[in-house]
């Protein structure tokens, strides 16, 4: 039986060629809801056709239509938003005030075009970005094709909100950080589940913290096509101008760029993203200096916890691109862990900090610690070196990992004590990426856990109401 039967490919792609002359003739509504169907009869048919074990070709077929359907749909919100902007501005729609505020019968309505309030919210930021990236949409989509990923509204929706580099901001510093040095970590730190990487690179640190159990939120200065293992494409931002949003507290585990720059990247770091613990690899001589303001900042008025020394050096760190010899590495490097006290400083308020020396080569079997288990090991609690060991970690899919997460979101939703929430509070509050939060809600919604109200928040359906302003506050 063809798992892809439902996929007619021929079809879909003719009707997709229908659609861009729709756009392109002005008629967004019907090219929208013409590329929403052709998005959703190929995904239910990629998704088919992997439960089926279809075989890799049929999939990306599935894929590669879905990813040519998320394009033009895409067009079509950003025309849209544009629309409905324009709209607003000469009177022919409503801002959402009274009737009388639209002038005249020649208008045209949000219902006309198939979307709602939260939907219309979803195309300005897709358009914004768009403006500053012309190219956006094509980056995420590639991104996710190259490496076999399914092309998926979610995916765009994770990386709006960063910006494409300037040249001249593109001579950045990539010195993939050693598998060796993560691994050590990862055996003698625990982390929250889902952390930052805001130089992400090549996923160097990435993939090792993956296969310990951990979610990445990933971005960097360029845009080098990465993606986390569950499909969602890295951003692309200036670390120094961001700023957290919703990933406020989130633990942070990078390896930043050298120099100066250090400074300036870590003072920012603790100063507007507030991490709960935040890891950095660096070079020891980091511990010295008091000339950078920035360097005092963080190692004087918010100084470590602790600082791992290496004993034995690491394997040389060359920078990205470097063709020329392989030297030995003449650098001694530590990873300096800051945690976060109650009081929102960092440090024991003596500007001191414990020191641990550690052999990275003693580190290479150990198991990593569970995420979010306990904070970290004591010297004598370091585990024995063990041959032979092998490290894998498969791949959850997003109903794996709803299922394994299900009990735990409901007791989140049951503490909130009748109170509304948004998407964010929820992903915030049960620490899961975008995509299983989205799935949650979904989850809870069809079994009338949880119904939305007109503001978009979600209530317990016995007390769904319009918030009073208090309730929004509490909300946030």
């Amino acid at each position: 039986m063809n798992a892809l039967a439902p996929l007619q490919e021929s079809e879909l792609l003719a009707t997709l060629a229908h659609a861009r002359t729709l756009l392109d003739d002005g008629d967004m509504a019907l090219a929208l809801k013409l590329s929403t169907v052709v998005y959703d009869q190929a995904k239910a048919a990629g998704g088919s056709a992997e439960k089926v074990r279809a075989s890799r070709k049929l999939v990306e077929k599935a894929r590669r239509v879905q990813g040519e359907a998320l394009r033009i749909e895409s067009m079509c919100s950003v025309a849209m938003a544009d629309a409905v902007d324009e709209g607003q501005a000469n009177g022919q729609i409503s801002r959402g005030g009274r009737p009388e505020t639209v002038r005249g019968l020649d208008r045209f309505s949000l219902s006309d075009l198939g979307i709602d309030k939260r939907r219309l919210s979803e195309a300005r930021k897709l358009r914004n970005q768009v403006r500053a990236e012309p190219d956006f949409v094509d980056r995420i989509v590639d991104s996710l094709l190259a490496v076999g990923f399914e092309p998926t509204r979610a995916s765009l929706r994770h990386a709006i909100g960063t910006r494409s580099a300037s040249n001249a901001e593109k001579g950045d510093q990539l010195y993939e950080t050693p598998a060796e040095a993560t691994r050590t970590l990862v055996a003698i730190e625990s982390f929250s589940r889902l952390f930052k990487e805001p130089f992400v690179g090549r996923a160097a640190i990435l993939r090792v913290m993956e296969a310990a159990g951990y979610d990445g939120m990933i971005s960097d200065l360029r845009d080098r096509g990465i993606v986390t293992q569950h499909g969602e494409a890295q951003g692309v931002e200036d670390f120094l101008s961001s700023q957290p949003g919703e990933s406020c507290g989130m633990d942070i585990v990078t390896n930043p760029p050298y120099g100066d720059a250090a400074n300036k990247c870590l003072a920012h770091a603790l100063r507007v993203h507030k991490p709960g613990k935040m890891a950095a690899l660096l070079n020891l001589n980091f511990m010295c200096g008091f000339d950078d303001p920035d360097r005092r900042y963080v190692m004087d008025e918010n100084p470590p916890s602790r600082v791992y020394v290496f004993t034995r050096r690491l394997p040389m760190m060359h920078r990205d691109g470097w063709d020329g010899p392989k030297a030995t590495s003449q650098m001694n490097t530590g990873w300096f862990v800051w945690e976060r006290n109650a009081d929102g400083s960092y440090g024991n308020g003596r500007g001191t900090w414990e020191t641990i020396r550690v052999d990275w080569q003693d580190f290479q079997a150990a198991e990593a610690l569970p995420p979010g288990v306990r904070l970290f090991l004591a010297p004598e609690e370091f585990p024995e070196a063990e041959e032979d060991f092998e490290r894998t970690t498969p791949r959850k899919t997003v109903d794996e990992r709803v299922s394994e997460e299900f009990d735990r979101a409901a007791a989140w939703i049951d503490g909130r004590a009748g109170l509304p929430f948004a998407h964010v509070t929820f992903r915030q509050g049960v620490a899961v990426r975008d995509s299983v939060a989205a799935a949650l809600i979904e989850e809870f919604e069809e079994r009338g856990v949880i119904a939305r109200d007109h503001a978009g928040l979600w209530w317990p359906p016995l007390t769904i109401e319009e918030p009073t302003s208090h309730q929004l506050e509490t909300s946030q």
